[in-house]
Parts: structure tokens; sequence; C-alpha cells
């Protein structure tokens, strides 16, 4: 980096030098916040309603909200060490941290829809928008499909507003439905490399486990089929072929999950963390599968292990190793990471399986664990995500 570039860089306020600290940190306050007002809601107790109800906030936020932000945020960031081109940064990451900003507020507080419509539709065709660019400039072919899953994405937001105009909870439901399954998809595109890569630098292992393009393959294009499923509404019935793919899924993730187990991983936070959120993308894929099959399940169960289970847990563990190489700092999670990951890890089986038993308890029990969980990520490295990085460098 030139002399003069260095200067500009350095004259950026930190926390809108790179994309993952205001999307990091604005994703883990939405989060933080949106489980208790859902509790509180389901109580009685909120004072007023947001943009088309409590349950369709709940169910917009925390996937176009949270999950969307801190895709965002990493994937912004990660281009720049991809391509070698500069990420955004300064003004124009903070005029888009606050159009993101701006659309939450909208959703909560019910502001008109054309307004809402604009103000949710910018950010993610800007993240796509950018990437697609970034890519395009040095012809980087293997990261196409990122820039495809988010426009489906943008779609799916799209047909969830367009339900929102509506006033048709289906349309909404079945955009919800649809954007979680994009979302696992990018979950098994992302998690496919990185967690191998992850696990060998942390065990210190000499390679990777080498990817089978296939399986691959057959991961991102069988997820992205169960989204449009959801979204033309086919897999909202019981169906054998539907349950099939489903199967096939599960089955898939739990190959990698084997391909890539060491013993060594487990004296790893930073690396179990990972690997025990990719394992209930399984479950939630083979719960599916069982519904599908007849079994006498209630596919809410299988939606929250991939939502609580693998999508919260695995954002807690990337954000927490991503955020520690991106300030300069080694890669050990501070005091109390561990728990929070265990707590993460608890909120989905009280969920998913201690709800069973004892419903409201373990509703609250859930969400307490969850906001724990979060709440120690913010604690610990919030002031991370404001702070110039500890080593001098950019970024």
């Amino acid at each position: 980096m030139q002399v003069l570039d260095r200067r500009k860089a350095m004259s950026i306020t930190p926390l809108f030098r790179l994309a993952f600290r205001p999307f990091f940190l604005g994703g883990c306050l939405l989060a933080l916040l949106a489980i208790p007002l859902w509790l509180l809601a389901l109580a009685g107790d909120a004072g007023w309603q947001p943009a088309g109800g409590w349950l369709a906030w709940h169910r917009h936020e925390l996937l176009f909200g949270f999950a969307l932000a801190i895709i965002g945020g990493f994937l912004l960031t990660a281009v720049q060490t991809w391509t070698g081109r500069p990420g955004i940064s300064g003004m124009p990451l903070a005029v888009l941290a606050g159009v993101w900003l701006a659309a939450r507020l909208a959703w909560l507080f019910n502001l008109p829809w054309p307004l809402l419509a604009v103000l949710e539709l910018s950010f993610p065709l800007a993240v796509a928008g950018l990437m697609g660019w970034t890519l395009w400039k040095v012809r980087q072919q293997r990261n196409y499909p990122i820039v495809l899953v988010l426009l489906l994405l943008t779609l799916a937001d799209g047909l969830s507003l367009y339900g929102l105009l509506r006033a048709d909870e289906g349309w909404q439901r079945q955009a919800v439905l649809s954007g979680l399954w994009l979302v696992a998809a990018m979950m098994g595109l992302i998690g496919g490399r990185v967690i191998p890569f992850f696990t060998q630098r942390g065990l210190g292992r000499t390679e990777a486990v080498k990817p089978w393009p296939w399986l691959d393959h057959l991961l991102l294009g069988g997820s992205a089929g169960v989204a449009l499923l959801y979204a033309s509404g086919l897999a909202l019935t019981a169906s054998l072929w539907v349950g099939l793919l489903f199967g096939l899924l599960g089955l898939g993730h739990l190959l990698r999950l084997v391909r890539w187990h060491d013993r060594g991983l487990w004296r790893v936070p930073l690396l179990w963390s990972l690997h025990l959120a990719y394992a209930w993308l399984a479950v939630a894929c083979l719960g599916m599968a069982l519904w599908h099959f007849g079994a006498p399940l209630n596919p809410s169960l299988a939606v929250h292990a991939l939502t609580v289970g693998a999508m919260g847990g695995l954002i807690l563990a990337m954000i927490a190793r991503v955020s520690l190489g991106h300030t300069g700092r080694p890669l050990t999670p501070p005091k109390g990471m561990p728990l929070a990951f265990a707590l993460l890890n608890l909120a989905c089986l009280s969920r998913v399986l201690l709800v069973l038993v004892w419903p409201y308890a373990a509703l609250w029990l859930a969400g307490l664990c969850w906001t724990l969980g979060l709440g120690l990520y913010l604690w610990r490295y919030a002031p991370m995500l404001w702070r110039a990085r500890v080593d001098g460098h950019p970024g």
C-alpha cells in the first residue's frame, strides 16, 4: 500500500474501515434485542405492532436483518482478500450501514410500505452489486455462485415485501422459508471452504481435507432447489420427493463432517463451535426429511435447528474468529467465548428438544441462552470493532 493510500485508510473512523465492523456489530445488536422483544410480544407485553405483526417481524428480521447483515459484512470484507481489490470503506460503507439500520427501524415501527420496500431491498441489492462488480473485475468465476445466492435472497426478501403489501401471511412465510434455505446454501458453500481450512490451520495439520466437487455441487444445488420449492409453495406440504431431497442433503452434510473430523478439534473452541453448528445443519435437513416422510414432527423444530443451531451457531463461531484476525489479534478467543458457544447450542437444544417437554419454560430458556451468548460476544468484541487494529495496520 502506498503512503498516501495508507494515510487515507488510517484517517477513516475505525468502525468504517472494513465492512465486517459495522455489520457484525449492528447485526449482533439486532439479534440480541430481537429475541427478548419477541418473547415479550408472545407474553402480550409489547406496546405496539411492527410491520406485519410480531410473528412476521420475528421471522423476517432474524433472517433478512441479522443473518444478511453478517453475510454482507463477511463477504464485503472477504472479497478484498479474494481479489486483491480494496473493499468498501469510509463514507460509502457508512451510508450502506445507515440504509441497513433504516430498514430495521422501518420494519420495527411500521413505516409506509413504499419507503420500507426501498430501504429493505437497497441493502441486499447493494451487497450483491458490490460483490458482483468486484469479482467480475478480476473474472473470479469461482465465486460467482455467491452473487447468485445473494440475488436470490433479494428476490426472497422482495417476495416477503409483496406478502406484507397484500397482508398475505402465506407469501411472507414462503419467502422466509425460501430465504432460510438460501442461507443454508450459503453456509454450505462458505462453510465447506473455511471449516476444513480453519481446522487444518488451528490444529497445525500439514494440509486440509480436500473437497469433493461433486458433493459441493450437490449441496449447493440441492439447498437452492429446496429454497425454490418453498418459494413456490411446493415444499409446504409433505412430499416423498422433497423428503428424499432433504435426506440427501442431510447425509451429504454428515459425510462432510465425518471427513473433516479430527479429535484435536474438541480442544479448540474456535473449531468445535464451527463443527457443532454445521452438525445442526445436518440435523435440520434430516428433521425436514422425517416430516416429509410422515413422521409426527412439527417442522418448526427442524426450522429452529437451522436458525438457532446452524445459522446462529455458525455466525457466532465465524465472527468470533474473523473479528480477531481482521483486528490484528491472535486467534485466541477472549474469556467467556467458549461459554457463549455453549449457550448458543443450549439455546438450540432448548428450542428443538426441551420445548417438547416444557413448552413455555423451554422457549424462555432458549431466549435467555441466545441473548446471553450474543451478549458475551458484544461485551468482548464490540470494543475491537469500533477501535483501530492493535497492530497498527489499516482495516
